[in-house]
């Protein structure tokens, strides 16, 4: 693997020289697509020490992807699409439940017992074992999302792609993303976190602890920790404005599985809801 991460940081330190089709860049560069495709490498994860690494040539090789390939029709049944990234294939033999109007990209990982609703899972993400990806969901370039996650309806996991050293989303394994929750530039959800709907989260946003008011982190929700969307006033000089944070309301036993029922009991106490 080293030798292929070498010779793509060779190409794309030379890809202003490069020409659409040329049959050894792209050669090179398909292998550590397929190394994506199949999960045996990923664009990021979280080391020994508890950080976010990240893989940047394999983003460079992504990158490279989109300026050696063509635009070619791909037909899909009844269906019609004009790219340069095919759709991915061999789900049976993967596992991977995949609904009527669900896609995934050639490059991204879908690991076994994953289920696609309706939904879309883009090139370079990586999607843990067992994990639900529900209705309008999307999981954007580079996103890694880890084992038995829920992604509700309409959540939107953000991609990073560019530069290529940006940390992408990571959602930890056990995580539940209520639904209409978007998850963005690099935020990153602890194990076993539980979000109610509708929590936006970015690097800008403070997560604060409701009892004690602290801010816990920007961008961050803390392992086994049940948050919600909230806002807190801010004094300008124009004025009293309210700007929006995460209130992390309740923190689970480290463990403890998130039961629908007595979630949606410790929301609605909160007048909240998933």
């Amino acid at each position: 693997m080293e030798s292929l991460a070498s010779a793509i940081e060779s190409l794309y330190d030379h890809r202003a020289e490069l020409t659409p089709g040329d049959p050894e860049a792209s050669a090179l560069v398909e292998q550590a697509i397929w190394m994506l495709d199949r999960g045996q490498a990923r664009v990021a994860e979280v080391g020994a020490d508890g950080e976010v690494v990240v893989h940047a040539w394999l983003k460079k090789a992504i990158l490279l992807l989109f300026a050696l390939r063509q635009m070619q029709t791909i037909e899909a049944g009844p269906f019609e699409y004009l790219d340069k990234i095919p759709l991915k294939s061999g789900f049976a033999e993967a596992g991977v439940r995949v609904v009527p109007g669900a896609s995934a990209r050639w490059g991204s990982f879908l690991a076994r017992g994953v289920v696609l609703m309706p939904s879309y899972v883009n090139i370079g993400a990586h999607v843990g074992e067992g994990t639900m990806v529900d209705t309008w969901a999307t999981v954007a370039s580079c996103a890694q999302i880890g084992a038995r996650v829920h992604l509700s309806g309409g959540v939107g996991i953000g991609g990073v792609l560019e530069p290529p050293n940006a940390t992408p989303v990571v959602v930890e394994d056990d995580a539940f993303i209520g639904s209409r929750s978007m998850i963005t530039d690099g935020a990153r959800v602890g194990q076993g976190a539980v979000l109610g709907a509708g929590t936006i989260l970015n690097p800008s946003i403070p997560v604060i602890d409701a009892e004690t008011g602290e801010e816990l982190s920007r961008g961050h929700v803390p392992p086994w920790s049940v948050v919600v969307s909230a806002s807190r006033k801010r004094t300008f000089a124009g004025g009293d404005f309210y700007l929006p944070c995460v209130l992390r309301i309740k923190t689970l036993t480290e463990g403890e599985r998130h039961d629908k029922v007595a979630l949606n009991e410790v929301l609605r106490t909160h007048s909240v809801a998933t």
